[in-house]
């Protein structure tokens, strides 16, 4: 039931004003109401206490509109079918209890109408009252109906209100994150669900249209954040929990129906500009929320690759959702490994995506096809930015480059190279050039692993240490070093039993009070007697 452009609330003279009305006993009110029709009119004071400028009064009307419709709505005493204008209706030829149908049904468009404006209210608590007494409303319209059922079983769904509730969570100029978040216990019910991904599709073309494609930022957060609140089912048994408890309902929202309007929902918000900010949340839920959910995830794949081309953390992340298309749809990206050769810059081993960089560079280095100057080329450009990494990235490029080698032995060529001692040697290796086929790291050697022998922090330098003997053939597991932190290093070595006996106190043991040291102190001071 969509609710009526015309409002309808001030047809009866009333000149009480707003305190007067918040005073009225609004319960015993609607108790009169329910009991017989010659109270009908007081509905006006129930309407009117709901515009309240007090929180306190319109949550109290908000109560109270709330028991009297759904009431009304169970004994279907409201008038059902293609409402008529109110004024013709009443001085009709109809029944008193017609009459007086046509009469609660105008009351009841036009106090839906007030619940819709009051989604938007300054105050939390008149916002969540109103979202709750509107979906009570559906409810009850889900069991009975207000409109004419003969064509169209879908109409047994009050898709009228849910889609005006959510083209109100979707503000352009207000964030309903929190509202959003209290809407989601009715996301559970697998036909709100449904409807509600139909109603996103809709407003988002209709809204993104009107702007011609330009950024909304607020509303663009409110529909992503309504959107990525959707818990998908994964299979049909599992949708079992209905707000309107019909078995055609039940086969319309069945689980290909959910994936499909799932998949048009998202792809119809992502082919429009998003904000930078919300390409990486949206990215970081991709690989696990989004595409296990798709009809065909494979449609994905322009917007992955479009992402994996800007570069820095945007990159990073979609790392996770081509991987999944090309494990698991068989995507066929020509240059992956380039682009991922070139992601390997100083500031990875920053970023706060940095273990899940290098957990899926890790899988995807993990084949033995591929080609030796691929594998040598991010051996080399690793050993290279470890001379500029954290002691933490460090620990983790280490064993991530022994892995390499293991895994290809022909790498080995890098770690023994005949040099002349007696004259340096030019690195040929380019690390500039983006083309890893180019970039001459088979005619280079990894020295930088050799340096690292000298680092100050002990746990590096005996990491590097491990250069200089044979490698085992078992590869080392990285996966408990990616989300160490500087914190807990210092934790760790902190923690460490020292022996007290081996700690050195000062180079030279000291003999007299200012002596020892090479004597420095005696040289600038003296004791003085007092005499």
């Amino acid at each position: 039931m969509a609710p009526s452009k015309k409002r309808n609330v001030n047809s009866r003279n009333t000149s009480e004003n707003v305190s007067k009305a918040a005073k009225l006993d609004l319960e015993g009110v609607v108790d009169r109401i329910l009991e017989s029709r010659k109270h009908a009119n007081d509905i006006f004071d129930v309407l009117e206490s709901l515009q309240s400028e007090k929180e306190r009064d319109v949550v109290s009307a908000l109560d109270a509109c709330c028991r009297l419709f759904s009431t009304l709505l169970e004994r279907k005493e409201l008038f059902v079918g293609k409402l008529p204008a109110e004024d013709e209706a009443l001085s009709g030829e109809s029944s008193a209890e017609d009459k007086c149908r046509i009469f609660m049904r105008h009351r009841y468009n036009a106090c839906v109408e007030i619940l819709l404006e009051h989604l938007n209210h300054e105050q939390f608590a008149v916002k969540e009252s109103a979202l709750c007494c509107l979906m009570k409303f559906a409810a009850g319209q889900g069991q009975h109906p207000l409109e004419d059922l003969e064509w169209s079983e879908h109409h047994s769904f009050p898709r009228g209100i849910i889609l005006a509730v959510v083209e109100n969570l979707t503000s352009k100029t207000t964030d309903n994150t929190l509202l959003i978040s209290r809407f989601q216990e009715f996301l559970e019910m697998d036909d709100v669900r449904y409807y509600v991904m139909s109603a996103l599709r809709e407003s988002v073309g209709k809204v993104m249209e009107k702007n011609k494609g330009t950024l909304l930022p607020v509303y663009q957060n409110n529909v992503f954040t309504l959107m990525s609140s959707i818990s998908m089912p994964s299979q049909q048994s599992e949708l079992t929990n209905f707000m309107v408890k019909l078995e055609a309902m039940a086969r319309s929202v069945s689980i290909q129906n959910h994936k499909r309007a799932f998949e048009k929902m998202w792809l119809g918000f992502l082919k429009y500009k998003l904000p930078s900010n919300m390409y990486k949340k949206l990215l970081v839920i991709l690989h696990d929320s989004i595409l296990p959910h798709m009809s065909k995830p494979a449609l994905m794949i322009d917007f992955l690759t479009a992402a994996y081309e800007v570069g820095g953390a945007i990159s990073l992340l979609a790392l996770n959702g081509l991987f999944v298309l090309i494990h698991q749809h068989n995507l066929d990206y020509p240059d992956f490994y380039k682009k991922l050769y070139n992601l390997l810059e100083p500031t990875v081993f920053h970023v706060k995506y940095r273990a899940r960089f290098f957990h899926l560079a890790n899988l995807f280095l993990s084949s033995s096809h591929l080609p030796l100057y691929l594998v040598a080329a991010f051996t080399k450009r690793l050993a290279r930015l470890a001379l500029t990494a954290p002691p933490t990235g460090l620990l983790i490029v280490l064993p991530f480059i022994y892995n390499l080698i293991r895994r290809h032995p022909s790498c080995r060529v890098l770690l023994h190279k005949p040099s002349t001692e007696d004259e340096p040697v030019e690195d040929p290796y380019l690390m500039d050039e983006e083309d890893p086929a180019q970039c001459r790291a088979l005619e280079s050697s990894l020295w930088e692993i050799k340096t690292l022998q000298k680092h100050y922090h002990p746990d590096v330098a005996k990491a590097a240490m491990m250069i200089s003997t044979p490698l085992s053939e078992q590869e080392e597991d990285i996966s408990e070093l990616l989300e160490l932190t500087t914190y807990e290093l210092m934790e760790r070595d902190l923690k460490k039993p020292q022996d007290k006996k081996s700690i050195p106190l000062e180079f030279e043991t000291a003999t007299q009070l200012l002596k020892g040291g090479g004597d420095v102190l005696a040289h600038h001071f003296c004791l003085v007697s007092d005499e």
